[in-house]
């Protein structure tokens, strides 16, 4: 029978248990072994049924067994220490307290997605992984940061496999009353909600539910509210659901509805208000709409208002493909904006202008959420240096004036979190070298370019450790392969076979994302009898486990998944490779530190980072990758292998991927697979356990999500907080007035007239010419604009490269006809082929650049001849 109404009931602890209720609702537990450990010790059986979720083992815990543990003096020992260890985790001074420059009181870092712990399913893959190492970094720093979200009723999806391979997808309904939340609520006990209003006279609330990771707050708004009609109750569903309504009612939710949030935690708590607002990719993008509609109802402008708002703001794009960003139709938008709906004070044409595609190469009709993020952020970022590359070149229509790399668009290259992602035995072997309180300061604030303490381990501790934890991935993987076979309408007696899957003394290799096209899962197939040749190796073979799911939407990704999964049914390969359905962060935790080698083959450059190889990386496991995302900028062979691309313009797909799969055969072949399997005279791979030395010393502490964070602090949320203070509401009404007045005077920005003041007949390296510029301000002042020489080598195509700027000096007033003269030396410090130009940007100490505004005078073509500005 079905019973007509669900509700959940709560144990009721013991007192001197009552500090158990504490530590299962500080999500802190997830990455801290000790306070597992504690948890695991109540009920070994019903801890590994819970999935080591401390809210669900307590509500299973039969009271006689509470009742024994409250008279257990040793046990209550451990849980004093455990509540004591926490306590001066979220109170005592870190990292940041002992900074001295004047950092934020706080920072609001909005996100769609947070993988925090499998135990709160509310994350699709790298961006939600990413933003849930982001805020346990900041709690292991002591940032003050606060998290905002939604709470999706159904997560992301679960994954299962038909008879035939076909992927299918189950949607769980997860009740926030058993989940590590907890609603938060005003002072007379009733939940604190927020609402946005919507066409036609109707309202979407949402309740805030609270959950805790370490010393920082996660706000999660949930939709699903009796006060909501059937369809606004549905709008926090599914991550990633829906058509564009949806889509964009989630979105409004998160940006707006998130201050609101914010704004009612902080009233609730007395916590610091934000003086930085991080938006995590463009779906939060509203978010900066909605402080800009607080500064109006305070008095301001809305041109003043968007300045105040963007000096505060940083925004991170993750995506390197357009077809990534979400964007919505104009009528869509501006039906949800304006004197009906939402933000009613704001003239929906100035939302429109700041989403929609007005620049060269856009779509008119579409708003873009990540231009808008752009527009409303004074600081942006990628999560790569490549991908700050990729993304200066994908947005440089919003700068249409400037080259690519002078777009204002910085990179932060993202990190993992150590003690998340490192298994317990990696710990133990660093902590027995160092000491656990020195091994734990490594893994979580960093700092050290090397770990250097990883050249005293004895080869032989390595070389063990590798095999053990290839052991634990061949039972995980033997259990899960097993349980997806039931699924799939298998009988116990057919499923005899698995006990042989995968051998702890083969070469492992690993396989694990999300399957859009672009990463190519299937590239591994391209010739099948080589792939078998090594699977099935007399000497040498190798032993691959993939996982990853398609977008439920994407048959192409679907037929992807069922390709390889019918590879690996083959029964003369099924024991040396196996597609494991369901990836999420618990079988991640077993399979990044199980595997030899991490596989990564995506068409260069569409990978923004690909954090699953750092994961591996911290293992010890060896990365054998595309030069893309991460690998790109910190590949060495002494730890892992580069798979060479076939990019050119004029390859083929088709042909693209075969050049890349030989590469990747040949690689296996004749590199990676003798690597692993020769020995030394004691009988150890001594050249593979060198290479996985050189990747604990030398890539661990750069793959630190700890190393990110304080980047972020640095660079971008510190400038930020610096911005935000200086502009006041008088600075951001000078600011907006002073852009009003540059923009309608541009047009008459002219650079008139070039000319050396020193011959140049011979241009030897060394030499510095005198530049003498005439130029017209079109009515702004000197003050109000840098004149800059811009010199460099020069290309075929007379294009300056990795080019140097100068700022050049009026030299006296303006002429009769009100032009000015600017001088200033150029030195010719590089030989070759070498050229100058000059240019006029705008300036204001209000600007973090030069760049910002998007606007550029230049010579026209006649100035250009007459000056003869390259030397041959």
């Amino acid at each position: 029978m079905k019973a007509i109404r669900r509700f959940t009931v709560r144990p009721v602890l013991p007192d001197p248990l009552r500090p158990l209720s504490d530590l299962a609702r500080n999500l802190r537990w997830s990455w801290h072994a000790e306070t597992r450990d504690l948890f695991q010790s109540v009920d070994p059986e019903r801890w590994a049924a819970s999935g080591g979720d401390p809210v669900r083992l307590l509500g299973s815990v039969p009271p006689a067994r509470l009742a024994e543990l409250a008279e257990d003096r040793r046990f209550l020992r451990r849980l004093t220490a455990a509540a004591d260890d926490l306590n001066d985790y979220v109170t005592g001074a870190r990292w940041y307290q002992a900074q001295t420059s004047a950092l934020p009181l706080a920072v609001a870092y909005f996100s769609p997605e947070f993988g925090i712990t499998a135990a709160l399913p509310q994350y699709s893959g790298g961006l939600g992984i990413l933003a849930g190492d982001h805020l346990k970094a900041a709690s292991d720093l002591g940032v003050p940061l606060i998290g905002v979200g939604l709470l999706y009723r159904h997560g992301y999806f679960r994954q299962s496999l038909s008879r035939d391979g076909w992927q299918q997808e189950h949607y769980p309904v997860l009740d926030p009353n058993e989940l590590p939340v907890a609603l938060l609520k005003e002072p007379d006990g009733t939940p604190a909600q927020v609402s946005l209003a919507l066409p036609g006279g109707k309202r979407l609330h949402a309740r805030i539910w609270l959950a805790q990771v370490g010393r920082v707050p996660l706000l999660m708004l949930d939709s699903d509210v009796e006060e909501n009609d059937l369809g606004e109750r549905g709008v926090t569903d599914r991550l990633y659901g829906g058509g564009s309504e949806h889509r964009l009612l989630q979105e409004m939710l998160l940006g707006i509805g998130g201050v609101r949030a914010l704004r009612t935690y902080c009233r609730l708590t007395g916590h610091a208000e934000p003086e930085v607002f991080h938006t995590n990719e463009g779906h939060a993008g509203f978010l900066g709409l909605e402080r800009i509609a607080e500064l109006c109802a305070e008095g301001l402008d809305f041109d003043s208002a968007l300045e105040a708002v963007r000096a505060g703001t940083v925004f991170t794009t993750h995506t390197p493909v357009p077809a990534g960003i979400d964007r919505f139709d104009r009528e869509l938008v501006a039906h949800h904006f304006g004197p009906d709906a939402e933000l009613p004070r704001i003239d929906v044409g100035r939302v429109l202008q700041l989403g929609m595609e007005t620049y060269p190469g856009g779509e008119p009709n579409l708003f873009n959420m990540a231009v808008m993020g752009l527009r409303l952020a004074q600081r942006a970022n990628g999560v790569s240096l490549l991908h700050g590359k990729v993304s200066r070149e994908m947005f440089s229509g919003l700068w249409p004036e400037f080259d690519a790399e002078e777009v204002p668009i910085t990179s932060v290259t993202n990190g993992v979190h150590a003690p998340t992602w490192v298994a317990p035995e990696v710990f133990r072997l660093g902590a027995r070298q160092i000491g656990a309180q020195r091994t734990e300061d490594a893994m979580t604030v960093g700092g050290s370019d090397r770990w250097d303490a990883v050249a005293d381990i004895p080869d032989q501790d390595i070389w063990e450790l590798r095999r053990n934890l290839r052991e634990q991935l061949v039972t995980e993987v033997r259990e899960r392969l097993r349980a997806s076979w039931r699924q799939r309408g298998a009988g116990t007696a057919e499923l005899g076979w698995i006990d042989g899957v995968l051998d702890p003394d083969v070469l492992t290799i690993g396989f694990a994302r999300r399957v859009p096209s672009y990463k190519r899962l299937t590239l591994m197939l391209r010739d099948r009898d080589r792939l078998m040749d090594l699977l099935l190796h007399p000497e040498r073979p190798i032993q691959i486990v993939v996982a990853g799911k398609a977008h439920p939407a994407d048959d192409g990704g679907k037929r992807l998944v069922q390709e390889l999964v019918r590879f690996a049914d083959d029964p003369r390969v099924r024991h040396r490779i196996v597609f494991l359905p369901d990836y999420g962060m618990a079988m991640a935790q077993k399979l990044y530190p199980g595997c030899d080698i991490w596989l990564n083959n995506p068409l260069r450059p569409l990978e923004a980072c690909g954090t699953s190889g750092m994961k591996a990386a911290l293992n010890g496991c060896l990365n054998l990758s595309v030069l893309d995302g991460w690998w790109d900028e910190w590949f060495q062979p002494d730890f892992g292998w580069s798979i060479p691309t076939a990019d050119g313009a004029g390859t083929d797909p088709d042909r693209r991927d075969d050049i890349e799969a030989d590469a990747l055969y040949d690689l296996l072949e004749q590199r990676v697979t003798p690597r692993f399997y020769e020995r030394g005279q004691g009988g150890l791979p001594d050249r593979w356990i060198e290479m996985v030395r050189q990747t604990l010393t030398l890539l661990g502490p750069k793959v630190l999500a700890g190393r990110m964070v304080r980047e972020y602090v640095e660079r971008l949320y510190a400038p930020a907080a610096h911005a935000h203070r200086t502009m006041d509401p008088d600075a951001a009404r000078e600011l907006a007035e002073w852009k009003s007045r540059l923009r309608s005077a541009w047009h008459g920005v002219t650079v008139d007239h070039v000319e050396t003041t020193t011959a140049i007949a011979t241009a030897e390296l060394g030499t510095t010419l005198g530049l003498r510029v005439r130029v017209g301000l079109g009515g702004l002042a000197p003050e109000d604009v840098e004149v800059q020489a811009v010199s460099g080598r020069v290309d075929g195509e007379d294009r300056i490269t990795d080019a140097t700027t100068v700022p050049l000096k009026p030299a006296g007033g303006p002429d009769p006809e009100g032009r000015w003269v600017y001088e200033g030396p150029l030195s010719l410090d590089r030989t070759g082929p070498y050229g100058y130009t000059v240019r006029i940007l705008p300036a204001h100490r209000l600007l973090a650049s030069g760049a910002e505004p998007g606007l550029v005078a230049l010579p026209s073509e006649d100035v250009v001849e007459a000056a003869g500005v390259l030397m041959r």
